[in-house]
């Protein structure tokens, strides 16, 4: 809601000449104490006020405090009305000490100043002009709260009492209209125990929920720890559960880091919530040097990561961002959201296929990139199963335009988004993720250029993956349609393995293989049944969960790397760079991807997949059984 009170600038500018004046005679005052003493030096301090009445407001001015709102001051007002009032005493001490040097050279009975006043017209000017700007704010926000709206007041219960947790508190206060009082905030910070913020009390810890949503009313839960890991949340929304009271939560650190959603967002717990891990730590100064300023572009950008690199890329203000993709509709969206998010960014966005050689050729010459992401890929698994001819020439021969273009307009630094399904692959997809592998691989070595591979496991939330599809039969009241009861994967959020890809970038040299710890493998019945129980329903009574066999090309577990693979650290903890991946390479590397694309073209899918098996280690694409598309995983 608009506020009611409002001044304007040029009353604010009378109300400093009025208090500037008061804190040279007060000054005077304090230091003379009214009497006699004061008439004696009363030419001295109309001279003072005459030129802290040019001075101040000129200062003040400069610094800005004539086009500041200020019934939405805050701290950081404070801080430059501080250095404005500190600077201006400076320059007004300054002319003092000019004028009475002059006085005194001139006038052998000059009366002499008292300089302490300085330093109390500093304090009092300090007060005074403060305390004009903040009693603004007072009178705005008693004169603009809005009425609340008619209806039982909700008793919110907030875990967390970090600033997240103060944020919500502050917005509920200022907002009636939501029908949300604060009771009480919980932290397992024992500094925090029985403290007040925003006058509301930290009243317990974690363990202390059930207790206080009994013994206080509580109605409703939010969670406001951005960092906090799944079994935080876990643990939470597990209590809400019990006890039969909804819960809300703040978005995790890395949607804030994307720029996805904003901190006082509150929405409703989701599986990647449950899921998601305490953040790690990036080393920003480096990734900044390297993405500031520099020409990047995305391929598939209009896809689940690459929308999310284009995001975190686009917070770090390269000189330009281009959205390359094939998909008309997907960019399209991609590029309004980062318009309005960052209208000054330098966008380009591109409609190509990165198998079409001469339109890529002409997009590189176009724009120059620097730095080249390449997410475009085939990834679904049954899919290419049925269409390998389409897995070939989009995972192979797409990925070797781009390195080959990579290489002949001078890219600095290239990352190849993969899969741990090319670990001993045992589908198309994840063969065909392999090649791409080799190939950027293969080119970092005959470079010398820092192009490397990032391998990481399913992402939750991406187009056709498990959780949007179970979000779908969830809604048609079931069943859940699950391969095998055993089915394990690994799971990491969108915006955390991009946030670790960019990571990534600080390491390398060239020519490395890097996955990312996702932590334990999840169970996929596990994570359905979560997923029901989120949508306020209870496993096998409302949902049914039913199993359906195991589809070609799948395994009951996944694996980062292969069994025989050496790794070892890196500087980052959730990072890992693997050796002696490039197990094919030079000329006999280009021969087979030769052979794959033209047989491809010629529809040999039998011949593609002898080839594959042959020439990646562990690889059983051979014995995958003919694809049926029945459920999804």
């Amino acid at each position: 809601m608009r506020s009611r009170f409002s001044i304007r600038n040029r009353y604010l500018l009378l109300g400093d000449l009025v208090l500037i004046t008061v804190a040279v005679f007060g000054s005077f005052g304090m230091r003379l104490e009214f009497g006699g003493l004061f008439l004696y030096y009363l030419p001295q301090t109309l001279w003072m006020a005459a030129l802290s009445l040019i001075i101040k407001p000129v200062v003040f001015w400069r610094f800005g405090l004539y086009r500041r709102v200020w019934a939405y001051a805050s701290t950081r007002e404070l801080m430059l009305i501080f250095a404005a009032v500190s600077t201006a005493s400076v320059f007004l001490s300054l002319a003092i000490i000019l004028l009475t040097t002059i006085q005194q050279a001139i006038l052998p009975f000059y009366r002499g100043f008292p300089r302490s006043s300085l330093a109390i017209d500093w304090l009092l000017t300090l007060l005074l002009v403060g305390g004009l700007r903040f009693a603004l704010r007072l009178l705005a926000e008693s004169q603009s709260q809005p009425r609340p709206v008619r209806g039982r007041v909700l008793r919110v219960l907030v875990v967390g009492a970090g600033d997240a947790g103060a944020l919500v508190v502050r917005e509920l206060q200022k907002n009636p209209q939501m029908n949300m009082t604060p009771i009480c905030f919980v932290d397992d910070d024992p500094v925090k125990q029985k403290q007040r913020i925003h006058d509301v009390p930290v009243a317990g810890k974690l363990s202390d929920i059930p207790r206080l949503i009994d013994g206080r009313g509580i109605d409703e839960v939010i969670i406001a720890i951005p960092s906090a890991g799944g079994e935080v949340l876990r643990r939470v929304i597990d209590i809400c559960r019990r006890k039969g009271i909804p819960s809300r939560t703040m978005p995790g650190i890395y949607e804030l880091i994307g720029g996805k959603v904003s901190v006082n967002r509150l929405r409703e717990v989701e599986i990647s919530d449950l899921l998601r891990r305490a953040p790690a730590t990036i080393d920003n100064e480096r990734v900044g040097t390297i993405l500031s300023g520099k020409r990047v572009m995305v391929t598939g950008s209009g896809g689940s990561i690459g929308r999310e690199l284009c995001r975190q890329i686009a917070r770090w203000r390269p000189a330009s961002l281009i959205l390359l993709g094939h998909g008309e509709n997907s960019i399209f969206e991609i590029y309004d959201e980062l318009q309005e998010i960052y209208p000054s960014q330098a966008i380009s966005p591109v409609i190509a296929d990165v198998r079409d050689l001469d339109r890529m050729e002409s997009v590189f010459e176009n724009h120059r990139p620097q730095l080249v992401f390449h997410a475009a890929a085939h990834k679904h698994v049954p899919l290419m199963e049925a269409n390998i001819e389409e897995a070939v020439t989009n995972n192979i021969l797409g990925t070797r335009n781009v390195v080959e273009l990579s290489l002949n307009f001078d890219v600095e630094r290239l990352i190849l988004i993969s899969t741990d399904k090319a670990v001993s692959p045992s589908s198309v997809m994840g063969a065909t993720k392999r090649m791409a592998e080799l190939l950027v691989l293969d080119a970092a070595h005959r470079s010398g250029r820092e192009y490397s591979v990032v391998r990481f496991g399913n992402v939750l939330g991406s187009r056709g993956s498990v959780v949007p599809n179970f979000k779908k039969q969830i809604a048609r009241g079931g069943p859940i349609t699950i391969t095998h009861p055993e089915m394990k994967r690994y799971f990491m959020t969108i915006p955390e393995a991009v946030h670790l890809t960019l990571q990534v970038m600080t390491n390398g040299q060239g020519g490395e293989v890097y996955v990312l710890r996702m932590g334990e493998q999840v169970r996929i019945q596990d994570l359905a049944e979560d997923l029901i129980r989120l949508s306020g329903l209870e496993p096998g009574k409302d949902i049914e969960i039913v199993f359906t066999g195991i589809r070609p090309g799948e395994k009951l577990s996944e694996e980062l790397w292969d069994k025989w693979a050496h790794y070892e650290p890196t500087s980052h903890p959730d990072i890992v760079h693997l050796a002696d991946e490039d197990v094919l390479s030079g000329l006999p590397l280009m021969s087979v991807v030769d052979d794959l694309i033209h047989l491809a073209r010629e529809g040999d899918a039998e011949t593609i997949i002898r080839i594959l098996d042959e020439v990646i280690p562990g690889a059983a694409v051979r014995s995958t059984p003919p694809p049926d598309i029945t459920s999804f995983i």
